[in-house]
């Protein structure tokens, strides 16, 4: 069976919408996929400014907020259609929206990206809403990504991604376990933001700072990092927790991105022990997100990892940037298979389960 597929994912680091033309392919329970054309569409001030506030509105206007972003999105493809000329090569689009709020503990999560008005925009079916189900099993709905893991990334035994949240899967026997490190990209590009830039190209400037034994300490002790797996962060710990604890330290800005690459790395590696031991010789771990293209970020994450005998391995650039559109693509597929695509094992849910909601776009 061959889908092909839109893939969209829009991460907590707000640096756009991702968008990925995927040809998956499933024969005996093997999949393969080859990304045929894929972009990140940088989000305007205003569309940046409207997703990082969009938790504070009342709740009409969230719901406003739902419907034009929704709209947006359908627009956006329509146009990455017709630059590609994909015209009537597109079976359905698996859109996972911007996660606003996120309360697994009260069995709620919510993307923002009406998949209705992604439909009528379009005219092809959209698949949206990929976590609900199993946060309504009691389920931390992410990480999601570790599906795509399981059937398209072979041969690694952990899989590190660095976005606006660090998370990191990992396989111990046939189980598959995944969980939320720490605020990642998120944290980084709003230091960085001090000096006007957008992020810290390759790390430069981490690298020309120096640590700050006391704020590693007071970052280390926060309470999510102690708690068992599985586990999720919101959005909104990087930015409403972390970075005004980093705030309450008189530091420069390269003191504060060296200390924070420090603690991302320090995070990885407890998180790899959490659930592996602490010895784990020949392994690979495989990193992609953002925060692949942070030389200096990778650098930290190699030193705190191959103490431990666990190799790191960045792949081309489209598998870094893209993974999470293509496994958004995967995940609707398997939606539209009517087979699970949330794994229990990794989220805590009461059982694996079927995500996402259908629109049909022209009946």
């Amino acid at each position: 069976m061959v889908y092909n597929v839109i893939g969209l994912m829009s991460g907590s680091s707000l640096d756009g919408l991702d968008i990925a033309f995927v040809e998956l392919s499933e024969v005996r329970g093997q999949w393969g996929y080859v990304i045929h054309a894929a972009e990140c569409l940088p989000y305007g001030a205003q569309w940046v400014q409207d997703l990082k506030t969009a938790v504070g509105l009342p709740a009409r206007e969230y719901q406003l907020l739902h419907t034009a972003y929704g709209h947006y999105i359908g627009r956006e493809v329509k146009e990455f259609i017709r630059r590609h000329h994909l015209e009537h090569r597109v079976h359905f689009i698996a859109s996972h929206g911007h996660t606003t709020f996120h309360i697994p503990e009260q069995k709620m999560t919510a993307q923002l990206g009406d998949g209705a008005a992604i439909a009528a925009e379009t005219g092809l079916p959209v698949i949206s809403d990929l976590r609900s189900m199993d946060v309504a099993l009691g389920g931390q709905g992410a990480p999601i990504v570790p599906i795509g893991e399981k059937l398209l990334f072979h041969g690694y035994d952990y899989w590190l991604n660095l976005g606006g949240i660090a998370n990191l899967s990992a396989k111990t026997g046939d189980v598959y376990h995944a969980f939320d490190v720490c605020p990642a990209n998120r944290v980084l590009d709003a230091l960085v933001s001090a000096l006007g830039k957008n992020y810290d190209e390759n790390g430069a400037l981490a690298a020309g700072g120096v640590a700050d034994a006391k704020l590693l300490d007071a970052l280390n002790a926060q309470e999510y990092y102690a708690q068992p797996f599985p586990k999720s962060l919101a959005n909104d710990f990087g930015t409403g927790v972390i970075l005004p604890l980093i705030g309450t330290y008189t530091l420069s800005v390269q003191g504060k991105l060296r200390t924070y690459v420090e603690h991302i790395a320090q995070q990885v590696a407890a998180a790899v022990k959490a659930v592996s031991g602490e010895n784990t010789p020949e392994k690979k771990l495989l990193v992609t997100g953002g925060g692949a293209f942070n030389h200096f970020l990778i650098k930290t994450v190699k030193s705190q990892l191959e103490p431990l005998g666990i190799t790191v391995v960045v792949p081309d650039e489209q598998t870094v940037a893209y993974k999470e559109a293509l496994v958004m693509a995967l995940i609707g597929a398997l939606r539209w298979r009517q087979q699970p695509n949330a794994l229990s094992s990794v989220t805590g849910a009461s059982r694996d389960s079927i995500n996402g909601a259908l629109y049909l776009g022209e009946g």
